[in-house]
């Protein structure tokens, strides 16, 4: 059974960093597309970066602050997160899919954690 949990999440000034977590079971890492997501109250769930098919993608809201990365041995994946805006305040989700991805779109990718709040405020 895949299962993907969040942890990492919390309260963060403005121009501060978080690491947000992903443990992962039930499928190979190394095997599969990850991805990190978020969704903000009102707004859709978007996709900030994901690594599918040998590649990596950001999108531009957080190119330059957020690293995606991934320990295949431990079965986890990162969200380094830096200079942290109040724009980024949402629910935090990672994910992985079935198939292969061609992107980050939210649409690909079918097995979802529960997700972890961020807030950034001062």
């Amino acid at each position: 059974q895949v299962q993907l949990v969040e942890s990492g999440g919390g309260l963060v000034q403005p121009g501060g960093s978080l690491t947000l977590s992903c443990a992962t079971s039930g499928f190979t890492l190394e095997d599969r597309a990850i991805g990190w997501f978020r969704q903000a109250p009102g707004r859709e769930r978007e996709g900030l970066t994901c690594i599918t098919n040998g590649r990596t993608y950001y999108a531009d809201s957080v190119k330059g602050r957020f690293t995606i990365s991934k320990d295949n041995a431990k079965k986890q994946a990162f969200l380094q997160m830096n200079d942290l805006k109040s724009s980024d305040t949402a629910t935090y989700y990672c994910a992985t899919s079935h198939n292969t991805p061609r992107g980050c779109r939210v649409w690909e990718y079918d097995h979802w954690g529960p997700g972890t709040q961020v807030t950034v405020s001062s």
